[in-house]
């Protein structure tokens, strides 16, 4: 199983060269791409293999999918990218009913058919609001699951966290399209908090255990990648997390 980083949380910590450096030391095995690493994909590959760091997938704006996807699929290529992920909506572009949010699903089936076609693989990468209940209880990542049934899931735990969901519960109901997973704690009263109110893995309030147990058993799970959002301490966090990944995964 690959274990990564995914790279907004060392946006503050550049230069990229440093960045890597401590993912190496830190036993991870590539790096979860974004925006910033593709301004020049073919430098940031050099980057990786100098290190013997991979990038299997990586995290590309739904507005690129739709209207550049040509330009996606060459700094994939460049990359080394496997599986392409939509992962964030700006609050204004976010569907607020059911049929918004299904209109949405249908437009990622319709990018999902095209990724793939072109060999990659495509999901979906979480936040809260897609946890939050619309009109008459539907939940969004429900009705993006059912309206594009073959696109993937990266589960971001740390966001099902705050939303005040269970993971567990949605680890078990969509274990068949979960293809990754972020892995993030909280700090009590996290909207006080500082660094965002995120915890390093095993710093935080949550039981992870059980988790871990439901993890090794997911059919389609490809990789475990670290993730907080705001870290005051880049390499503190790699530590603490790679520390804690291995006593939970054991």
């Amino acid at each position: 199983m690959t274990k990564l980083v995914q790279m907004y949380s060392a946006r503050n910590f550049t230069p990229w060269p440093a960045v890597l450096d401590e993912v190496r030391k830190n036993g991870f095995d590539g790096v979860e791409g974004y925006s910033a690493n593709y301004e020049e994909p073919e430098s940031f590959r050099f980057m990786l293999d100098e290190r013997e760091l991979t990038m299997p997938q990586g995290h590309f704006d739904l507005a690129m999918l739709e209207t550049d996807v040509a330009r996606a699929f060459d700094i994939a290529r460049k990359l080394r990218i496997e599986t392409i992920i939509v992962p964030w909506l700006a609050p204004d572009r976010r569907p607020v009913d059911y049929a918004g949010w299904h209109a949405l699903g249908l437009r990622l089936a319709a990018i999902g058919q095209k990724v793939t076609a072109e060999g990659f693989g495509f999901a979906w990468h979480n936040h809260d609001f897609e946890l939050k209940s619309v009109e008459g209880g539907a939940i969004p990542m429900e009705i993006l699951l059912e309206a594009a049934p073959g696109i993937g899931w990266e589960a971001d735990l740390g966001w099902i966290l705050r939303a005040g969901r269970d993971p567990l519960t949605w680890l078990d109901a969509y274990a068949e399209r979960i293809i990754s997973v972020h892995i993030k704690d909280l700090q009590e009263n996290p909207d006080a908090a500082l660094e965002g109110g995120w915890a390093d893995l095993g710093h935080g309030v949550n039981e992870w255990a059980p988790i871990f147990s439901k993890l090794k058993v997911l059919p389609q799970l490809q990789a475990y990648v670290a993730e907080h959002d705001d870290p005051a301490d880049f390499s503190r966090f790699l530590r603490r997390w790679s520390d804690s990944f291995e006593r939970l995964r054991e």
